[in-house]
């Protein structure tokens, strides 16, 4: 029977994934990707403050107001978070979840208490996988190895 010969400590390298999008692409998601989710988060809270009535301009206003803040903040999260250690990078997207959803909640016309309880909740599902994520993708060192 054959078997496979040992490799040396030398052959054995981490592979990455390949990256089969050009520089352009990855210049041009960065700034797609904000302006798309912050328009869709501002539709969803424009739809949630007028309570399925007529669309106002005083509604679109405060859609697209809404929309600018939240691509601004996830645009200058997304970039600056991964420079933070592991914990601050969870701890950040955490903040910034709860924050969000707590934020959608509220133009239901719920309380308070209920909308920082249930933004508490998500954000805090989002700080136990992000954690997680970069916390298995660290080495002994804390250096990022993907």
């Amino acid at each position: 029977m054959a078997h496979a010969a040992p490799a040396s400590p030398k052959m054995i390298t981490r592979r990455r994934r390949p990256d089969v999008f050009s520089a352009r692409t990855h210049a041009a998601a960065q700034v797609a990707l904000p302006v798309v989710l912050g328009l869709v988060y501002g539709f969803w809270a424009a739809a949630n403050q007028r309570h399925g009535g007529p669309i106002t301009g005083w509604n679109l206003l405060f859609g697209f107001v809404t929309a600018l803040v939240f691509a601004v903040v996830f645009a200058a999260l997304w970039r600056l978070a991964p420079r933070l250690p592991r914990e601050l990078h969870a701890l950040s997207w955490f903040a910034f979840t709860g924050c969000a959803i707590g934020f959608l909640y509220s133009q239901t016309g719920a309380s308070v208490f209920s909308s920082s309880g249930l933004g508490l909740l998500v954000g805090a599902g989002v700080l136990a996988m992000v954690f997680y994520r970069y916390y298995t993708r660290e080495d002994a060192a804390g250096q990022r190895v993907d």
